[in-house]
């Protein structure tokens, strides 16, 4: 499942999606984590995957750098800080918002990646 797919399933709103003049959005994803504890991500995400969290701030994209996290999926309408932003824009780390709850996106992601539908 791409990035670009991810978007469209959870109608999204893209808040970062570029990389050296491109887009992130063709990024196949390997998997998600869900968690909004930092060093639960760092200890088991799995590398090119999504990270669904309420964390909106610039340590979250740290994160993501380590593990090697492609997008960050953030939940509950969260404001994202300028600081984020443009962290995740220097890392080339996509990130998404959408209005629903983390145990809702994590069902929704489940099902169609365990599927395929």
């Amino acid at each position: 499942m791409t990035i670009s797919e991810v978007i469209a399933l959870l109608d999204a709103e893209v808040i970062q999606d570029e990389l050296d003049g491109g887009t992130l959005n063709d990024a196949e994803l390997t998997g998600a984590y869900t968690s909004d504890l930092l060093s639960d991500v760092m200890a088991n995400a799995k590398e090119g995957g999504a990270l669904i969290t309420i964390q909106a701030h610039k340590n979250t994209v740290a994160v993501a750098v380590l593990v090697n996290i492609s997008l960050i999926v953030v939940c509950n309408s969260r404001p994202i800080p300028e600081d984020m932003l443009s962290a995740a824009r220097d890392e080339g780390i996509a990130i998404i918002r959408t209005r629903e709850n983390q145990f809702t996106i994590s069902g929704k992601l489940y099902e169609v990646m365990k599927t395929g539908r």
